[in-house]
């Protein structure tokens, strides 16, 4: 099957006229809504008769350990609003709701179930939030043409709350193994660092396997340099950058912000990241993205 992808249409409605407030969104032909709703709209939102429908539901916030984490609550139920109102008073961390119903209701529970247990995994696998369900949904049994309609239910649905800027499902994008070498920059120094990265839409990823510099150098631990130097610390202790042996080595894909942040924390020194960051070749990233290749 062909994987191209398509331009689509989505018509986003402001509902109270602001940009902060309440909106729905819909994809062009398809039976899907979505909702998006601070926390504190949800007791002003008994006028949208479709919030009590079923449907599957996102609560967004931060981590209440760690405010520097995202965190998501994923859950189902047969009706969005009285769901959302109960967990106004349950959970404290959220502060939006993103809700995804059928404009002709026409998802049971059985579907809830099927769609609750992939955007659960998914999430787990794009590794984007701290998702706070204690328990697995259990995955529902439906028939394989069921089957087919919530996978496509469900990648409408993906595709919407993108749009609306919560990439719970996405994973890391890499460059496909075929461009792998030359879209891939190199870092290698006498004090340990043996990185690999990549450019991409979202900021600069260091990929799994990357060897981290063992220490910074005593000025990298300056006030001008406290946010690379706090993001390096924080990587070592939740063991993203993990001690193997006598190295310490990325143990997943990690996306940073910039090349120079990515740079910065692969080297425990200042650096220029745009030209750090090197071809096979050797040449500079500056010099890729000056070519426009």
């Amino acid at each position: 099957m062909d994987n191209k992808t398509y331009a689509r249409s989505i018509k986003i409605f402001l509902i109270d006229g602001n940009p902060n407030g309440r909106m729905s969104v819909e994809l062009s032909n398809w039976t899907g809504k979505a909702y998006k709703i601070p926390r504190t709209m949800v007791p002003k939102s008994e006028d949208r008769y479709d919030l009590k429908r079923t449907g599957v539901y996102l609560l967004f916030g931060k981590d209440p350990k760690d405010d520097t984490k995202d965190m998501v609550y994923i859950g189902e139920t047969e009706e969005v609003l009285n769901r959302l109102k109960y967990h106004l008073e349950n959970k404290e961390y959220w502060n939006t709701a993103v809700i995804i119903i059928s404009k002709d209701d026409n998802l049971n529970k059985a579907h809830l179930k099927y769609l609750e247990s992939k955007m659960y995994e998914h999430a787990l696998e794009a590794g984007r939030y701290a998702v706070e369900n204690a328990n697995k949904p259990k995955c529902s049994f439906i028939s394989e043409p069921d089957v087919a309609e919530m996978e496509e239910f469900y990648n409408n649905m993906a595709l919407l709350i993108s749009t609306m800027g919560f990439k719970v499902f996405d994973k890391i994008k890499q460059t496909s193994t075929k461009e792998k070498d030359k879209n891939t920059f190199f870092i290698k120094t006498s004090t340990g660092t043996d990185a690999q990265g990549q450019q991409t839409e979202e900021g600069f990823v260091v990929l799994k396997g990357s060897k981290v510099a063992d220490k910074e150098v005593p000025s990298f631990k300056g006030p001008q340099f406290k946010g690379a130097f706090n993001l390096r610390q924080k990587l070592i202790n939740e063991e993203v950058v993990k001690r193997e042996q006598d190295e310490l080595v990325l143990s997943k894909d990690y996306l940073f912000s910039s090349p120079s942040s990515a740079a910065m924390v692969v080297m425990g020194r200042s650096a220029n990241g745009r030209t750090e960051w090197k071809t096979a070749e050797g040449l500079q990233l500056k010099d890729i993205e000056q070519k426009g290749s």
